[in-house]
């Protein structure tokens, strides 16, 4: 059995209970083998991918906090420190009721190898808590975030660990928890990103992911003789994600075509209409079942399908899994060439697997959608030289790293002989970085 195989099954033997954290662990350590073998002797004297694997810290805390009818609500809190080699750690806070140990274990590993892959010095991890927005009022997000936030400013810092936004965690939570942690440590500084413009924010910051993710697809498909104006996307999602890469599509000359939530999902074979998705989704925070009093041609189906429809580009913006082989078969079946992850992990790996072997060009999620968390660490760069760029300033220094991004990943599959594959080219690209930097700081 070689070293991949060994640690594979070692902490999948260790974490019973985490399927999403062996599903990253699998797609990582599987697709960077070849730099594994080619460095074994050395790699299991240093322990290199037992240590990688392991997260530094892992902190899990009760949020309690009382809603307006004055009735007390626990919640679980977490915060995985998984690797800062190259940075301080860096990554999301994601409130839904899903989120599990597993679930940010598996964010906060893809965290190291996204952020490595930016080019820019951060590390990785992230959080969360089952704690649902969804509902709430004002007043009670406000209380559960200042709970959340009295127990986690223990553990972060400008230069130790600074969180983001991520599902369920927009401007609004984002400004409750910063507010919270100036009231406790009386520290104006750079602790989380995603912050409003009045405090620190970053202009480009709620684009930027979306933003990103074309930027990538964009130089993918010029760099495979393929054009992205005038064809057909299809998009999952309805957040900031799948807004703003909708948005960033028209702009490139495409023609977006769907969008979903967790009840339904819209086709408008004329092109969705941006300006309506956004009076939805972030003026009334409402469901997409309203969509058709805009565009009454549009459809609207309950629960899934936006795998369904013809298009020659798709773009996963929701939630992890979300696009199974099944859909991967439809996808190839209607003509499909490429898809671009905007989400975390949305394909599954058999789902991959197929769209590979059938040609479709394939961008994994930690290079597709490091658009976000790269615009954080610009953010962070603003916040400790007390400046504020431009929204062009940051556009600008957003595409060069999306474009750059790509042509490393790229480098990196040609290097290795696995050329056109950009998931091994990705995880083998933010790889190297991060265990050159382990190597040189010996056995922490």
């Amino acid at each position: 059995m070689g070293y991949v195989d060994e640690v594979i099954e070692s902490v999948i033997e260790k974490t019973p209970a985490e399927p999403e954290f062996h599903q990253a662990l699998k797609e990582v350590l599987e697709s960077i083998r070849p730099v594994v073998e080619a460095n074994e002797e050395l790699y299991r004297r240093e322990a290199i991918l037992e240590r990688i694997t392991e997260p530094d810290r892992q902190i899990r805390f009760r949020v309690p906090w009382v809603d307006d009818k004055g009735q007390a609500h626990v919640n679980r809190g977490f915060r995985i420190q998984f690797n800062n080699a190259i940075g301080p750690y860096k990554g999301g806070i994601r409130l839904h009721p899903s989120v599990n140990l597993g679930i940010i274990k598996f964010l906060g590993f893809e965290q190291i190898f996204k952020n490595s892959l930016t080019g820019l010095p951060i590390g990785g991890g992230k959080g969360g808590s089952d704690f649902d927005p969804k509902g709430k009022s004002d007043r009670e997000i406000m209380a559960f975030c200042q709970s959340f936030m009295n127990e986690l400013y223990k553990y972060i810092g400008a230069d130790t660990d600074v969180p983001a936004g991520d599902i369920g965690t927009g401007a609004r939570e984002i400004g409750y928890m910063y507010g919270q942690y100036k009231k406790i440590t009386g520290l104006y500084e750079g602790v989380l990103t995603g912050k409003g413009l009045s405090y620190g924010g970053s202009l480009a910051r709620t684009e930027a992911t979306g933003y990103g993710l074309l930027y990538l697809t964009n130089e993918m498909l010029k760099c495979n003789g393929k054009d992205l104006k005038g064809k057909t996307v299809v998009v999952s999602g309805a957040g900031n994600v799948a807004t703003y890469a909708i948005e960033k599509a028209i702009q490139l000359g495409a023609k977006p075509v769907t969008c979903s939530d967790s009840t339904g999902w819209v086709y408008d074979p004329d092109g969705i209409d941006l300006a309506a998705l956004k009076e939805i989704k972030e003026v009334k925070r409402a469901r997409l079942t309203e969509y058709k009093n805009y565009r009454p041609n549009a459809e609207y189906h309950d629960g899934k399908g936006v795998w369904t429809v013809k298009c020659d580009v798709a773009l996963p913006c929701a939630t992890q899994n979300e696009l199974d082989l099944e859909d991967a078969k439809a996808l190839v079946a209607n003509g499909c060439f490429a898809v671009a992850e905007g989400a975390n992990m949305p394909t599954t790996l058999e789902a991959t697997k197929y769209l590979q072997e059938n040609g479709v060009l394939f961008a994994p999620g930690k290079a597709a959608n490091a658009g976000g968390v790269a615009t954080s660490a610009l953010e962070m760069s603003q916040n400790s030289e007390r400046l504020s760029w431009t929204f062009e300033e940051v556009d600008a220094k957003l595409q060069s790293i999306m474009v750059n991004l790509f042509h490393n990943l790229d480098d990196a599959a040609r290097r290795y002989g696995k050329e056109g594959d950009y998931v091994v080219g990705a995880n083998i690209a933010g790889f190297e970085k991060v265990v050159n930097a382990m190597l040189a700081q010996g056995i922490c």
